[in-house]
């Protein structure tokens, strides 16, 4: 496993998809696309991450760790690795990732997309013109990176104290 971060619209799902594309046996799982697949399930779990998507937060680590799983054990014996992107995105995420998943694959490193707060707003007002995401808006935007710098840097940094950290300019 390879976790690919970055804040919102630095390009994690962009550039995953190039990876794939020029990697056969690379098998991209993006946790929002995971998330936003099960929010469509019209259960109560799926009515859940539609409301703390509208709010901006972080999805319980249960959830996404659980969904992760499914999808990487799915894929397991077809590919050799998985780029999971916009995971983990806080400290709690990565206790539940290493409770519920790390005794099941190894994760390699970190790639961190670095990206301007401006860029990325301009990357997700013109993604949001088109996607139909409820959080592509500019009052869920600004939330995000709130989110992004007080909850998904401590991760970054916790990535860079093990020297498993490459940053990219994106």
């Amino acid at each position: 496993v390879v976790f690919i971060l970055g804040g919102p619209g630095s390009g994690k799902g962009t550039q995953c998809g190039k990876l794939t594309a020029e990697f056969r046996r690379m098998r991209h799982l993006s946790a929002g696309d995971l998330l936003r697949e099960e929010r469509k399930s019209a259960t109560s779990q799926g009515e859940m991450i539609d409301q703390y998507m509208k709010e901006g937060r972080i999805i319980p680590v249960e959830i996404t760790a659980r969904l992760l799983k499914q999808a990487i054990d799915k894929d397991k014996h077809r590919f050799d690795v998985f780029l999971i992107d916009g995971f983990p995105r806080n400290m709690d995420n990565l206790r539940g990732w290493n409770e519920i998943v790390a005794t099941d694959v190894n994760v390699q490193f970190m790639v961190f997309l670095e990206c301007s707060e401006e860029v990325m707003t301009e990357r997700l007002k013109q993604r949001g013109e088109t996607s139909g995401r409820v959080d592509d808006n500019e009052a869920s935007i600004r939330k995000r990176f709130k989110v992004y710098q007080s909850e998904t840097m401590p991760v970054v940094l916790q990535f860079e104290r093990e020297k498993k950290l490459r940053s990219v300019k994106a």
